[in-house]
This record gives C-alpha cells, sequence and structure tokens, in this order.
C-alpha cells in the first residue's frame, strides 16, 4: 500500500487486519505496542487525515506504557492533530499533559502557547513562550507568537478601558437623565412582563432605561437631556377614529402642543381624513387615567412638561400618549359619552 486505506474497519478491511495483527500483536511489549500506534498515526498525520491519527495516538495512550518519552509525543502529537481540527481546549489539554510526562519538552510548550493564542489567553500564552524561550531563546515560533500574543493583549486591555469608559459615561448619562425627569416630577410607570400589567414604580424612575425605551414601546425613538438641560420625548399622539397615528420623535419640553399641530395639520392634510375635518382650531387632546378608566382634556396652548405634570399623567415606556379628537365632531360624542371627563389645570 502506498496509502493508508480510507476504511480502516478491519472487518471490511481484511488485508488491512492481517497488517494490524502484524503491528499491534498483543504479545508484544506496550513499548512496542504504543509506538506501532504512534507510527501509524505520523502517517495518518502527513496525510491530514487528523481525525485517523487521534484515534492512534489515542490507543497509544492506553497501552500505559513506561517509557515517557513516548507518551510525550504520543499526547503532543494528539494535541497537533486536534490543534489542526480547531479543538483548540482539547489540544490544550494534550500539550500540559505531555508537560506532565516531559517538562521541558518544547514542542509541547509551543502547541500550549499556540492553543492558548487562539483561545484568547493572552496573558498565558506569553507565559508558556517565556517558558519555552528559556530553553530556546531563538525558537522563531514562540518569538512570533510571543510578539502577537502581546500585541493582541494591549489591543485587548485597550478595549475593556474604552469599554469600561463608555460604560461610566452611559451610567452618568443614565443618573443625570433620570434626575432631570425625577426633579420635573414626571411619574413612569413600569410594565411587568410575567404579570403584563402596569404598576406606578416606586420611586417614579427605576425602571426607565436610558434610552426611554422598554418592552412595551415599538417606536425607535429616545427620550433624551439636552446640552442646556432640556428634556425632548418621543410623543405618540392617537386618533382613535380612524386607528391612526403619528410620532414625534423629539418633542421639546418646553414646545406647546398646537405648535406641532399647526405644523401637522396646517397645511397638508393626512390622506385618511376623507372629510378634511382635523384642522387645528378644531381639534381637542386628551389623555387618558387607565386605572381610574377617566379622560383629561389638554389645553393646546400648553407646553408638554405642564401636561407631564399632572397629578394623574404617567409616561408609560417612556413615550407619552395623547388622543386627538375632532371637537363636538359625532365620534368624538360617543367617544366620550361613557367617560369621565376632566378638564386639565
Amino acid at each position: 500500500m502506498k496509502k493508508a486505506p480510507a476504511e480502516i474497519d478491519p472487518e471490511k478491511n481484511p488485508d488491512l487486519a492481517c497488517l494490524q495483527s502484524l503491528l499491534f500483536d498483543e504479545g508484544r511489549s506496550p513499548e512496542e505496542q504504543a509506538m506501532g500506534y504512534k507510527d501509524e498515526g505520523n502517517d495518518y498525520f502527513k496525510e491530514k487525515q487528523y481525525k485517523k491519527a487521534i484515534v492512534a495516538y489515542t490507543e497509544g495512550l492506553r497501552k500505559h506504557c513506561n517509557d515517557r518519552d513516548l507518551n510525550t509525543i504520543l499526547y503532543t502529537n494528539r494535541a497537533a492533530a486536534e490543534f489542526y481540527l480547531g479543538n483548540y481546549r482539547s489540544a490544550l489539554n494534550d500539550a500540559i499533559a505531555a508537560r506532565k510526562q516531559k517538562q521541558e519538552h518544547l514542542k509541547a510548550i509551543v502547541r500550549g502557547a499556540l492553543c492558548h493564542l487562539e483561545l484568547k489567553n493572552f496573558t498565558e500564552a506569553i507565559a508558556w513562550c517565556e517558558e519555552g524561550l528559556r530553553i530556546d531563546p531563538k525558537d522563531k515560533k514562540l518569538l512570533d507568537t510571543r510578539t502577537k500574543a502581546d500585541r493582541l493583549r494591549r489591543a485587548e486591555q485597550r478595549d475593556v478601558r474604552k469599554a469600561r469608559a463608555k460604560a461610566k459615561q452611559t451610567h452618568s448619562q443614565r443618573e443625570a437623565l433620570l434626575q432631570a425627569i425625577k426633579d420635573r416630577n414626571i411619574k413612569l410607570l413600569q410594565q411587568t412582563c410575567q404579570e403584563e400589567e402596569e404598576e406606578e414604580s416606586s420611586d417614579g424612575i427605576a425602571e426607565l432605561s436610558l434610552d426611554g425605551l422598554s418592552s412595551g414601546n415599538a417606536t425607535a425613538a429616545k427620550v433624551h437631556l439636552d446640552e442646556n438641560n432640556n428634556l425632548h420625548w418621543p410623543v405618540l399622539f392617537l386618533y382613535p377614529e380612524y386607528g391612526q397615528t403619528d410620532l414625534i420623535s423629539a418633542f421639546h419640553e418646553g414646545s406647546r402642543f398646537i405648535e406641532h399641530l399647526m405644523v401637522m395639520f396646517a397645511e397638508d392634510l393626512p390622506p385618511w381624513d376623507l372629510e378634511r375635518k382635523y384642522h387645528p382650531t378644531k381639534l381637542e387632546l386628551y389623555f387618558e387615567d387607565e386605572e381610574r378608566a377617566e379622560m383629561y382634556q389638554v389645553n393646546a396652548e400648553e407646553t408638554l412638561l405642564k401636561a407631564l405634570q399632572h397629578s394623574r399623567y404617567f409616561v408609560k415606556a417612556g413615550t407619552p400618549t395623547f388622543l386627538i379628537l375632532v371637537k363636538h365632531s359625532p365620534f368624538c360624542i360617543r367617544y366620550l359619552a361613557d367617560k369621565k371627563v376632566h378638564q386639565t389645570v
């Protein structure tokens, strides 16, 4: 045979069975049998049949021979085969086992250093390289591996420092945002996922995330604090008569509702308003107190901040929501008929 056969099952390959009986005769010493498996594994390794090589090296180790040098080679060679298969953890374990047989086995040290490098254990990779270079200060593989591991470790440390700085900045921004909301006496609702019900947060701000979103927010907008300490909210307008919505992604807390209504309805009326009745001067704004099932009318001349500071207004999922109705319209009358309506103050 010029090459090892693809089928290694002796029952399916009688010629191979005969050869194996010669190579691995149980009458031979454990050392001779282990050596035979080592040679077989090396042949497979040269042909890049790494899985078969691993099987052969493993069989050699199972002979538990007393030749520590041979066992060291079997572990180191199996580590190399595992490494080429991408099994870096198994390869590292074999490199460690090889060094237990022979502490200063250079090939095992090189293989262990390479495994640590692939596993991104850069400090350990450098330590293994240093141990190997004490044995052979000129080993090119160890020198190159140490250089690469040191470069990657410094890059990793730099990324960790950046991540920590960013986390600190994010935390500071979040605290400033939460404090600004608290200072304004704005109340927030948190949603309990398990019970799917809303409860007022104990301190009014505990469940607000930095970007103003929670699992209940379907918008991509964010509440944020500008450099002048002004809050900008994503505000959702609902049109229950038509089942339509509008979103203002950054509603300045000091802006009046009428200012936005003039922009939204003064010139181009929405296409769903077939009766052309949604004019700024004919609209009424409301928010709903879901806990009490009551409605509060909002003065369009007032600011968003004043509406949010109302004693019965609770911001849900970081997005203030208001309903818009056409005053005195049949739908408005029907919609409010069975609801208790309050005027905001």
